[in-house]
């Protein structure tokens, strides 16, 4: 098997400018995709950390350590790390403090010694973390394992100023800075990469027309019995176990330009902020829609009525009511057999429908059987 895979991995090399070629064609011919835009290698990921620590040297923007005792609880055990003893008694009044919370990302096969940028952010309530800087903090990972070791001083991009009437103003969010290159990895996440006999690739969009043409792309350039379709979203590609010939074999792999799969007929609705995406393939059967709006409109005027003079009558308040109702006479306007996603549009446009009538279109067209296409509201 080793030997068969050195064979194919020998030839891919030697194929290697042609398949740079195909791909140049191809692009010009059809719309194409690199294998590396489409998928990604099971196991190679990036990995979440976190961390909690202190942001020193505020302008008097920390926390507020009568509502957030945590910050002075942590204040304390840190100095308690240098030998420095406070009193229970003794309540801080730390306002140049602030507790934060760190997150960053390490990326797959980081190495220690390399840096990783970080985002702080305050967890109390402190009004700006501008011009603070972040004490020594380690960062754990999901396993509780040390991976990495941040500390320096916070870029933040909003402030706030407030004035002694209480009028304030605030521009972005001074409570959430970054650090640029402010963790340094002192432990690598291990890999599955080099284990196996066999690398998986997984789609990022999962759809079986794509993982059938990105299987036999990858078995017409190496042979037929390379790569192998494990479902809509996962393909599994025999590999070479040199780590050296891997990274080579991937390489060439991931350049490969593949045609994807059409996507399903959908349309998008949101409903919060009224746009609407309507894919490619939807089509409209035979249908005439139209749509106006009813309006009724009710005023009401007060008048008094007065009794004559020296009469036993009393003075009255009556409301006279006058009622009217408009309807707008909108078009009604005819979808043809087959109407394309162009067509929609136009028709649409031409009775001036906003964002909320297109939205009562579309799903009395669903309703009605004439819509081909599935309405995901998000």
């Amino acid at each position: 098997m080793t030997h068969k895979i050195n064979t194919l991995l020998r030839s891919v090399l030697a194929l290697f400018a042609l398949v740079a070629f195909d791909a140049i064609f191809l692009s010009e011919q059809v719309y194409a995709e690199r294998l590396k835009d489409m998928a990604s290698v099971a196991g190679v990921r990036n990995n979440q950390l976190v961390g909690y620590g202190l942001v020193v040297g505020l302008s008097g923007t920390g926390d507020q350590t009568s509502q957030t005792p945590f910050t002075i609880q942590t204040f304390k055990n840190m100095m308690a790390q240098f030998g420095i003893t406070v009193p229970d008694s003794v309540t801080p009044q730390l306002k140049n403090v602030a507790a934060v919370l760190i997150h960053a990302e390490i990326p797959a096969f980081g190495k220690p010694g390399q840096t990783i940028d970080i985002t702080v952010s305050s967890v109390g309530n402190a009004k700006s973390l501008r011009g603070g800087s972040l004490l020594m903090t380690p960062l754990k990972g999901a396993d509780g394992n040390i991976y990495a070791i941040a500390q320096g001083n916070l870029v933040v991009g909003g402030f706030g100023a407030e004035g002694g009437d209480g009028s304030k103003i605030q521009v972005n969010v001074p409570s959430v800075g970054r650090i640029p290159n402010g963790a340094y990895i002192e432990r690598s996440v291990p890999s599955p990469f080099g284990k196996g006999d066999s690398l998986v690739f997984n789609l990022h969009q999962s759809d079986f027309t794509t993982a059938k043409r990105v299987t036999d792309e990858i078995n017409r350039l190496l042979g037929s019995t390379v790569a192998r379709a494990m479902d809509a979203t996962s393909i599994r590609v025999s590999a070479p176990r040199d780590i050296s010939q891997r990274v080579t074999f991937l390489s060439v792999l991931e350049n490969l330009h593949i045609q994807p799969g059409e996507s399903a007929a959908k349309i998008i609705i949101n409903s919060r902020t009224g746009t609407i995406v309507i894919g490619q393939h939807v089509q409209v059967s035979p249908a005439a829609v139209t749509h106006g709006s009813l309006t009724v409109t009710i005023t009401e005027n007060l008048e008094v009525s007065q009794p004559a003079p020296f009469s036993d009558g009393e003075t009255v308040v009556t409301t006279e009511s006058t009622v009217s109702v408009e309807e707008e006479a909108n078009k009604m306007f005819l979808f043809e057999p087959g109407v394309s996603l162009d067509e929609i549009v136009r028709a649409v446009n031409r009775v001036g429908a906003a964002p909320g009538d297109l939205m009562a279109i579309l799903e009395a067209l669903k309703q009605a059987g004439a819509l081909r296409a599935e309405i995901v509201v998000i």
